[in-house]
C-alpha cells in the first residue's frame, strides 16, 4: 500500500468518533496536546491498512540497525544502566515481536462477532495516550507504547524520566519522520518539553484520555489519582524454583542469559532462586560453570553494605558490569571475569535487602527442604515485594507448575524459561510482547496481563435479539433449595 496524505486517502465507513477532550491546564502541556487532539482527529477515522502502515513506520524507526546502535550508545552513556549490545538486542526483539502481534490483530472497525450472542464488538479510538515511561528503557518503551496506541488510532504523547530525556526525545523525532515518509500526522508521536517536571507529567495525566503508567510506583499512584483513566504497572522480584527433576545445566544456563541481559535492569529478571535441597550442591556449581561466582559470608556483608547506602540502591551500582561490581564488592580478581554473583541468604523482609529487588547482577540464593517449602519461600518473597509480578520454575514436573499458578499471587508462572526472554512476551512464550506488565489488584493495578493494544480501545457492542435463553427457577435455585429444604425442591 502506498500512504500519501490523510486527504487522499480513503477512510472506513463508520461514522466519526468524538472524542470529548479533557481540560488543559495552561503551560508546557497546552500546546503538545493542542497538536495531539488535531493530528488524532485526522487519523480517528483511517482503515486498517493505514493505522498498520503508521504502525510499520514507528517500528521501523528503532528496528534499523543503526537507529537502534545509536539509541542504545546514547541511553547508556546518560542513565549509565544496561549495556550497549543488550540494548541493541531488547530494542530490535521487543519492537519485531510487538509489530508481529500487532499486524496480526484488527483494531479498526469490527474486530469480533459472535453470532449465538447475537454481538458485534466495533473498535473506536480513545484519543490522547499520556505515557510515563522509566530510565531503564528510555528508547525501547516509547517506542513499544506508540505502536499499541497508534494501532487503536490514538495519538500518543510521551512524558520520559528527567535521566532518559534524550534518548527519548531523538527516538520521538524519529518516530515522526517515519510518519512523515508516509504522509500521516507526525504529531500522532509527541514528548513533553524539557524539563519534564512532577507538574507538567500530572497536567499532562489530566488532560488525555487515558494514562500508561511504566516506571516509579510513585508515578503510578500519581496517574491513579488524576481523575483520568489510568493502566499502570508494578515492581518485580522475581523468585525462581530449581526443583530436584530439573535439568540443571539447562536451568544454570537460562538463569544466567535471563539475569545478565541489559545488566539485570529488566523487572523480570531474576532475583531469587530458590533451590531444593536435593540438588542444591549440583545447581549451584551447575550456575558456577554458566558463570556465577558465589560469595562467601564475609563477601556477602560487603555486597549489602555496597548496594545498598542509607536503604537505598546505589545509583553508582545498579544495572553495571559485572568487573565493575566485582572491584567495588572488593571480590578476587577471578571473580572480575564472571557474569553475575551468587549470595547466599536465609531471611526475608526489610532486614534482609538481599530478598528485594536488586537491580543488579546480584542473584538471592535460598536453600529449601523439598518443593513445598520452596513454594512458600517464594510466596514469602513475593509477599515481601514483587506480589502479584511473577515467579519461575525449573523442573519436568508439570503438576507441580500448576500448583503455583493455582495457589501463589502472581499474574504470571513460567516453566523452564529464562525469565527475562518469556514474562513479556517471546517467540517461543504465548505471552504477548511488552515492556509493560500488569500485576493485578496485588499491586493494586488496574490489569492482570501484560499490557497490549486492546488497552487503548474504546469497544461499542453492536446487540441483535437470539433466541431467547431463560432457564427455570428449578434450574438455578434447585441446589439451595435441596439444602434448605425448600418445598418447591421436591416438585
Amino acid at each position: 500500500m502506498s500512504v500519501v496524505s490523510l486527504k487522499e486517502r480513503s477512510v472506513d465507513r463508520q461514522e466519526p468518533v468524538p472524542v470529548t477532550p479533557s481540560p488543559i491546564e495552561s503551560g508546557p502541556v497546552e500546546g503538545v496536546m493542542l497538536r495531539a487532539r488535531a493530528a488524532q482527529r485526522d487519523f480517528a477515522h483511517v482503515d486498517q491498512a493505514t493505522a498498520d502502515a503508521a504502525v510499520r513506520a514507528l517500528a521501523w524507526a528503532l528496528y534499523q540497525p543503526d537507529h537502534a546502535r545509536e539509541l542504545a550508545e546514547l541511553a547508556v552513556a546518560d542513565t549509565g544502566l544496561g549495556n550497549v549490545a543488550d540494548k541493541v538486542r531488547k530494542k530490535q526483539r521487543k519492537t519485531f515481536g510487538t509489530l508481529r502481534d500487532l499486524l496480526r490483530s484488527p483494531s479498526v472497525g469490527v474486530i469480533e462477532r459472535d453470532e449465538a450472542k447475537g454481538l458485534v464488538k466495533y473498535a473506536k479510538p480513545m484519543g490522547v495516550i499520556g505515557a510515563v515511561t522509566p530510565s531503564t528503557n528510555p528508547g525501547a518503551t516509547p517506542v513499544n507504547k506508540a505502536m499499541m496506541a497508534v494501532k487503536g488510532r490514538n495519538a500518543i504523547v510521551i512524558a520520559p524520566s528527567p535521566l532518559g530525556y534524550r534518548t527519548t526525545s531523538r527516538i520521538v523525532d524519529l518516530m515522526r519522520e517515519e510518519l512523515g515518509k508516509i504522509g500521516l500526522p507526525q504529531d500522532l508521536v509527541q514528548i513533553l518539553p524539557s524539563p519534564v517536571t512532577k507538574d507538567s507529567t500530572e497536567a499532562l495525566m489530566k488532560a488525555c484520555d487515558l494514562v500508561v503508567v511504566t516506571g516509579s510506583q510513585d508515578n503510578v499512584r500519581r496517574a491513579y489519582s488524576s481523575g483520568t483513566p489510568a493502566i499502570g504497572v508494578g515492581a518485580g522480584n522475581v523468585p525462581v524454583i530449581i526443583d530436584e527433576t530439573a535439568d540443571l545445566d539447562a536451568a544454570a544456563e537460562r538463569i544466567c542469559e535471563s539475569k545478565i541481559f541489559d545488566n539485570a535492569t529488566s523487572c523480570s529478571s531474576e532475583n531469587a532462586v530458590v533451590i531444593v535441597d536435593a540438588v542444591y550442591d549440583q545447581a549451584i556449581a551447575a550456575l558456577e560453570r554458566a558463570g556465577a561466582y558465589l560469595c562467601t559470608p564475609e563477601e556477602k556483608q560487603r555486597v549489602v553494605d555496597r548496594l545498598w547506602v542509607k536503604g537505598k540502591l546505589s545509583r553508582d551500582l545498579i544495572a553495571r558490569d559485572a568487573d565493575i561490581l566485582a572491584k567495588a564488592f572488593e571480590l578476587p580478581k577471578e571473580a572480575e571475569s564472571k557474569k553475575f554473583f551468587l549470595v547466599e541468604e536465609t531471611g526475608v523482609g526489610k532486614a534482609y535487602p538481599l530478598s528485594g529487588e536488586k537491580l543488579a547482577l546480584v542473584l538471592t540464593v535460598y536453600r529449601a527442604s523439598d518443593f513445598k517449602a520452596a513454594k512458600a519461600r517464594v510466596d514469602e518473597i513475593l509477599n515481601h515485594q514483587g506480589k502479584g509480578h511473577s515467579c519461575g520454575l525449573h523442573t519436568k514436573n508439570m503438576d507441580r507448575a500448576r500448583e503455583l499458578a493455582e495457589d501463589l499471587e502472581v499474574v504470571r508462572v513460567l516453566v523452564n524459561f529464562a525469565h527475562t526472554f518469556g514474562n513479556g512476551g517471546g517467540f517461543n512464550s504465548g505471552l504477548g510482547f511488552t515492556l509493560s506488565m500488569g500485576c493485578g489488584s496485588w499491586q493494586k493495578n488496574s490489569i492482570s496481563e501484560n499490557l497490549s493494544y486492546r488497552h487503548m480501545l474504546n469497544i461499542t457492542h453492536l446487540v441483535t435479539p437470539i433466541p431467547e435463553d431463560k432457564p427455570t427457577e428449578l434450574e438455578l435455585f434447585g441446589p439451595h433449595w435441596k439444602r434448605i429444604g425448600h418445598e418447591e425442591a421436591a416438585r
